[in-house]
């Protein structure tokens, strides 16, 4: 147990370090709420519990002094049993930790923001020749978290991260979301306002809910139209910009609707109330570029007829592999001509504009 809390308290010092040097890529209301979620977190509470706004404020300034502190420091190498380990080396430090059941996670997340975390392993599993780790007490973690993430052929599903994630994207949902996420509520059972009844049931929900994760991120791994080193290096030149959004959004698009993806396990499975979800959860550059489930959807809630959803999700994919192309085409012109600002503009011209985001 001490050298546990030795290892994660290191994890956590480099946590705050990319905290530090990162939060500004978020908004302002982003960042208040990644902010009071982390309070959550290092205190221990469920998602919906509201502390005092006194000593949630009081927390943040405390953090934000540390974060003023910490702003030009570097990250520090993980010290384990007299080895130290740069902090993104996970296959030498998970060699030590994968035994006791725990894992670490570092990578970069949007914005190119270095991530990483420290959780319990509940469970390994082996499927369509990923390896898959169930994830759940989060030992440490930064502002940014996720449900679920890959890297190479390894897929890590965090569940504490996830089912406070639930809870948000449930309790702050829009107003255009609000009909798709009652559908998906009422087929568990629950009417959209009633929050106490879901505290009991969230639980529930997410265990069922996991295996959508799952095959979004098997949808990625598959995925061979976005090349991922191309994907890669498109990212890392339009960082924290509306062009890095686009391709995200076409990204996740191929792989939600690729053979191996979530929308089709959710066809085949018929998942009626992770449909729902997933039309509720929507991001706006998704909505634009894939009415299709929209519409389909509306339709289908009175039919409950699944060949409109799969004809709707073979239209996305052909949709998001029109846009893949046409973004790995611009950027090749821009690099043939060494012109990465030509490149930015005419993704947001050719690509952007037209969809009124």
């Amino acid at each position: 147990m001490n050298e546990l809390k030795h290892i994660a308290e290191q994890i956590r010092y480099n946590c705050n370090i990319t905290d530090a040097k990162y939060a500004g890529i978020y908004s302002v209301c982003n960042l208040a709420l990644r902010l009071r979620d982390l309070f959550k977190w290092e205190n221990g509470l469920d998602p919906w519990v509201e502390k005092n706004p006194a000593e949630v404020l009081e927390w943040i300034g405390h953090r934000e002094q540390k974060w003023e502190e910490l702003a030009d420091k570097d990250y520090i190498k993980i010290n384990i049993q007299g080895n130290a380990y740069q902090p993104f080396d996970t296959k030498n430090i998970n060699t030590f930790l994968e035994p006791h059941n725990l894992l670490y996670g570092a990578g970069y997340a949007r914005s190119l923001k270095p991530t990483f975390f420290l959780a319990d392993v509940e469970q390994k599993k082996v499927i369509n020749g990923c390896t898959v780790y169930f994830l759940g007490h989060e030992w440490a973690r930064d502002l940014f978290t996720c449900s679920a993430q890959s890297i190479a052929n390894t897929i890590f599903i965090r569940k504490t991260s996830a089912k406070a994630i639930l809870w948000d994207q449930i309790f702050y949902m829009t107003k255009s979301g609000r009909n798709a996420l009652a559908f998906a509520l009422k087929e568990y059972g629950l009417e959209i306002n009633d929050h106490k009844k879901l505290h009991h049931q969230l639980e529930s929900i997410l265990t069922n809910e996991i295996e959508t994760y799952l095959y979004h991120e098997m949808g990625e791994i598959k995925d061979t139209v976005f090349d991922h080193d191309t994907f890669k290096e498109i990212i890392s030149s339009f960082p924290h910009s509306p062009v890095e959004l686009l391709v995200r959004s076409v990204k996740d698009l191929l792989a939600n609707t690729n053979k191996y993806g979530m929308l089709n396990y959710i066809v085949h499975e018929n998942r009626s109330a992770s449909l729902g979800f997933y039309v509720a959860f929507m991001d706006n550059f998704t909505k634009k570029i894939f009415p299709e489930i929209l519409i389909g959807f509306d339709t289908f809630t009175k039919s409950k007829d699944w060949r409109i959803i799969k004809k709707a999700v073979a239209a996305g994919y052909i949709t998001a592999k029109r846009y893949a192309e046409s973004i790995c085409s611009f950027f090749e012109k821009g690099k043939k001509i060494r012109d990465k600002k030509w490149t930015e503009a005419e993704l947001i011209k050719q690509l952007i504009e037209p969809l009124c985001v």
